[in-house]
């Protein structure tokens, strides 16, 4: 599959400040046909089908990415919270969580995440590495929904969506238009 650089639009604006190159390093879209789920399917499934192919999936997501755990768990006063995946990517020095949501973007997905990043940036990055980053990994969005839950968001963020096959190729035409 050929990397495609996600527009600005697409990236919390902290994550466009943190460095140039995080446009090139994170898809907008990805394929993971190669797990076999059935077309419903669980936040459950999808993540046990991910870590059973981890690195088929690191090499869908980029280069230099570096599987940390599933379910990583986070204590925040006195409740357990567990990111679904986590990673670490050796270019931009950080950690990237990973959230998977089998049903379509919500907004208040994002609050869910900007915790997630807040606790891993208070209670696991080391000071010498940069701010954790996060991706939702959701099956269908709406790109303006997108574009409004991302236009405030203070921490360096993406939503992209997945696909369990490769998206049929949009067929042009070309209209032949003849002059007298």
């Amino acid at each position: 599959m050929q990397i495609r650089d996600i527009g600005d639009e697409k990236l919390s604006a902290v994550m466009r400040e943190l460095e140039p190159s995080t446009k090139h390093i994170f898809r907008n879209s990805y394929v993971l046909e190669f797990l076999g789920l059935a077309e419903e399917h669980s936040e459950s499934d999808l993540q046990k089908e991910l870590v059973k192919q981890i690195k088929k999936f690191i090499i869908e997501l980029g280069k230099d990415f570096l599987f940390i755990d599933q379910e990583y768990k986070l204590q925040v006063g006195n409740s357990d919270f567990y990111i679904d995946l986590l990673f670490y990517h050796r270019e931009l020095k950080c950690l990237v969580a990973l959230e998977l949501k089998t049903d379509k973007f919500k907004p208040e997905h994002m609050g869910q995440l900007n915790f997630y990043l807040e606790a891993l940036d208070r209670y696991v990055r080391k000071s010498h590495k940069n701010p954790s980053i996060g991706i939702l990994l959701c099956r269908d969005k709406d790109e303006e929904v997108v574009e409004y839950a991302l236009s405030r968001n203070l921490k360096p963020s993406m939503i992209a969506e997945y696909h369990l096959q490769l998206p049929a190729k949009k067929k042009c035409y070309r209209k032949n238009f003849i002059r007298f």
